[in-house]
C-alpha cells in the first residue's frame, strides 16, 4: 500500500496566536518550537517515515514560503512544494493537493496533516494512521482522527460520534461494490462543533461521546474529489477545468487564476460537516496543535517550578511560566507566576497566560500603531 500512500502537509498559516515568535515572514512551522533541534515542519514529515515514501510527500504553503520549505526539507524536490498565491483556508488547499496527486496516481490514498502539531507518542500515532489507511484504501470513506479529550478545552473543535462499531455490511468496498471487513475502532461521525464555550465543553467531555478534532484526515483521492463535487461543486468545477495543467509548466498560472475563483472555506465546514460517509478513529498519542503559548506550556519540559524554559534564563521565585527567548540574550526573571515571556526579532511579549487570547488583539494594535515590521 505504501506506493499509493501520499502525505499532504498544510504549511501555509501564519500562526498569529504564537506572536511574536511566529511572524508573517517566519511562521511557527519553521521554528524549533519544542527545543528539539527540528522545526515543526521537519518533525511533521519525520513522524511519517515508514508510512509514506519521500517521493510521495507534498507540502502546500504560501508562495512566499516555498524557499523556507526547501531550506527545511532540502530532500524534497521543488515540484512537491505546492505554492498557493493567496490563503483560502483548508478546502482549496486540500483540493489543490488532491487533484495534483490524483493526476499522478488515481489509486492514491492521502493523509492530510497540519505542519504545526506535536505528537509525543509516535508509535501510537503511526498505528492509528495505519488503521485509518487500511480503511480508506478499501472503502469510500472520509476519516478524521479524533483525540480523547483530557480537559474541557475551548480552543479545539469537537466531534460527536455514534457509540457503536461500524457494521461492515453498511460500508461498500471501493471496487465493484463488494463487502469487506471494516477495521475495528472506527465510528460514524454525528456532529462537528467548533470551539465551544467552557460550559458546553465540560458537557462534551463528561458525556464521553465527543473527541477533539485533530484536523488530521485520511481518504482516497477519488473519495475526496467526489466529496468536492457533491458539497463544494464550485471549487471542484475550478479544479476540473485545470486538472490537466497540474504537474506541467502551466500549473503555476492555472493555480494563480484558480485561487481567485475559490471561496475562503475550511474542509470541515465545506465537506466534513455535510458528508454522510465521515468516520472518526479515536486515538490517544499525546497530541497538541501547539496553537497557543499555553499549549506549549502543557507540552514542554517542566522544571521543578512548572516553568517551561527555552533560552538563556535565570529564574527566581517564578512559577508556571513560559520563557522563550534568544539564546544569545541572558534573561533574568523574578517574581512572576503564570506569565508568558517571549522575545523574537526585536519584539518582547510579557503577558499573563490566562490572557493569551488577547495576543491577536495585540498583533492588530501593533500593526495599526507601529507598522507592519512587527507583525
Amino acid at each position: 500500500m505504501e506506493q499509493h500512500t501520499y502525505l499532504v502537509v498544510m504549511a501555509g498559516g501564519i500562526g498569529s496566536r504564537f506572536w511574536p515568535f511566529s511572524r508573517t515572514h517566519h511562521p511557527k512551522q519553521f521554528h524549533d518550537v519544542l527545543g528539539m533541534g527540528r522545526s515543526m515542519l521537519q518533525l511533521t514529515v519525520d513522524r511519517f517515515r515508514g508510512i509514506c515514501s519521500p517521493e510521495n510527500v507534498f507540502v502546500v504553503t504560501n508562495r512566499d514560503y516555498t524557499d523556507l520549505v526547501q531550506q527545511h526539507l532540502p530532500e524534497l524536490p521543488p515540484n512537491q512544494i505546492l505554492g498557493e498565491p493567496i490563503g483560502r483556508n483548508t478546502a482549496p488547499c486540500i483540493a489543490y493537493a488532491s487533484y495534483r496527486i490524483a493526476q499522478r496516481d488515481p489509486e492514491a490514498v492521502i493523509i492530510v496533516t497540519p505542519a504545526d502539531h506535536a505528537v509525543m507518542h509516535e508509535e501510537n500515532f503511526r498505528e492509528a494512521i495505519r488503521t485509518a489507511l487500511g480503511a480508506a484504501q478499501k472503502h469510500n470513506v472520509l476519516i478524521t482522527l479524533g483525540i480523547q479529550p483530557s480537559r474541557p478545552d475551548t480552543g479545539y473543535g469537537y466531534i460527536q460520534f455514534i457509540d457503536e462499531d461500524v457494521n461492515p455490511k453498511t460500508v461498500a468496498a471501493a471496487k465493484g461494490g463488494e463487502q469487506s471487513t471494516f477495521p475495528k475502532g472506527l465510528f460514524k461521525v454525528k456532529t462537528f462543533t467548533e470551539k465551544p464555550n467552557l460550559e458546553l465543553a465540560k458537557m462534551f467531555v463528561s458525556s464521553g461521546d465527543f473527541l477533539w478534532n485533530s484536523g488530521l484526515f485520511v481518504w482516497r483521492a477519488d473519495a475526496i474529489i467526489s466529496a468536492f463535487h457533491h458539497y463544494l461543486s464550485d471549487i471542484a468545477e475550478v479544479f476540473d477545468e485545470g486538472a490537466n495543467d497540474l504537474g506541467t509548466e502551466r500549473e503555476e498560472d492555472f493555480i494563480t487564476r484558480a485561487y481567485t475563483r475559490c471561496r475562503n472555506i475550511s474542509i470541515d465546514y465545506g465537506v466534513m460537516e455535510k458528508a454522510d460517509n465521515v468516520y472518526v478513529l479515536p486515538a490517544d498519542f499525546g497530541w497538541s496543535d501547539l496553537g497557543t503559548w499555553d499549549s506549549l506550556h502543557r507540552m514542554g519540559h517542566h522544571d521543578a517550578d512548572e516553568n517551561v524554559v527555552d533560552g538563556n534564563a535565570l529564574l527566581y521565585d517564578t512559577r508556571e511560566c513560559v520563557i522563550k527567548t534568544p539564546s544569545e540574550r541572558l534573561v533574568v526573571v523574578q517574581g512572576l507566576e503564570g506569565f508568558i515571556v517571549a522575545e523574537y526579532d526585536n519584539v518582547l511579549l510579557i503577558c499573563k497566560r490566562t490572557e493569551e487570547q488577547r495576543v491577536k488583539e495585540f498583533v492588530a494594535d501593533v500593526k495599526s500603531k507601529k507598522g507592519l515590521g512587527y507583525n
